[in-house]
């Protein structure tokens, strides 16, 4: 019987990959008859809601081709991603229907939550596909979130699905007890009023600023049995991080970012998931992307450390 990740996922050009060798979407283990993949990696190249620079929907091929490019061994967290089976199984078919994107997305990340094989990322494309990735993991996995904007407007564009109001559709459906917004800097004064009046934790730049950052988000991720990890790329000033889709001045370097990201990996905090979103390579130096595999790098192996925990 064919399976979402059969119907939705395909791949062409270079895919990222581990020790364990290739095999189609719908096969739980290597090809060999090993013992299967240590994490699931899919791409959504999608930006059809895009509100100032178009061309997110180019993300993930350039998130790959810098993953390629880097280096995977994560001394600090006992981790080596060359010898860690990571499965990727390319990008959806690109749709400008953000319903049908936030649906297919959801389906694809349900069939790999229920193989039971490890987390789950996914490479953006714009930050509206989180909708559909995130909705898809069981309730009660705790969401934390790096970007610039709150992204809590009922609407945007008159619109009710876009880019700008994703996290309000994950509060409306999830509640608002789960979330953790981490570094954002510019918002509407309607999402200011949501984000008090619903209660949601925030980190923000001065506490990023202060240090104590890392503290506060292992305080709250070790409160879940699981957390799901979105980076929305735009969090970092657009002096490290220039290709995004709405750069906002005034950002947090990439060592303040990477400090919180090795959080993860502390005992007691298991990495079920994440994704990489709003990179833009038309505007890139190839620093953004360079970053971006960067982050994947150390979602992956923060999964693979707390694993073992």
């Amino acid at each position: 019987m064919m399976s979402y990740a059969d119907l939705y996922l395909g791949g062409s050009g270079p895919l990222i990959s581990g020790s364990a060798p290739s095999a189609g979407p719908g096969d739980g283990g290597d090809s060999n008859g090993g013992a299967g993949p240590a994490c699931f990696v899919f791409g959504v190249p999608f930006d059809a809601t895009h509100s100032y620079r178009p061309g997110c929907r180019f993300g993930p091929g350039a998130i790959r081709s810098a993953f390629h490019n880097i280096e995977v061994f994560h001394p600090e967290m006992g981790v080596d991603l060359e010898a860690v089976p990571i499965r990727d199984l390319g990008d959806m078919p690109h749709t400008a229907s953000p319903e049908r994107m936030i649906d297919a997305a959801r389906r694809v990340t349900e069939d790999l939550l229920s193989r039971g094989q490890g987390p789950v990322f996914m490479l953006g494309g714009e930050h509206l596909a989180t909708y559909g990735t995130y909705t898809a993991f069981p309730r009660g996995v705790g969401y934390v979130v790096f970007d610039a904007h709150y992204d809590l407007r009922d609407e945007y564009g008159d619109v009710r699905l876009n880019h700008a109001t994703y996290l309000r559709r994950i509060a409306e459906e999830r509640g608002t007890d789960c979330i953790l917004h981490v570094g954002a800097r510019a918002f509407a004064a309607e999402e200011l009023a949501y984000l008090r009046d619903g209660g949601i934790r925030t980190i923000s730049d001065s506490d990023v600023r202060d240090g104590g950052a890392p503290r506060m988000l292992r305080d709250f991720a070790s409160s879940f049995d699981s957390v799901y990890a979105s980076f929305d790329l735009d969090v970092l000033d657009p002096a490290f991080a220039p290709g995004v889709g709405n750069p906002e001045a005034e950002g947090i370097t990439p060592r303040e970012l990477f400090g919180m990201a090795r959080t993860l990996a502390s005992d007691g905090i298991r990495v079920a998931g994440g994704d990489i979103v709003e990179l833009n390579p038309s505007y890139d130096t190839g620093a953004t992307a360079a970053l971006a595999a960067k982050i994947l790098s150390t979602l992956v192996a923060a999964s693979q450390s707390s694993g073992r925990a």
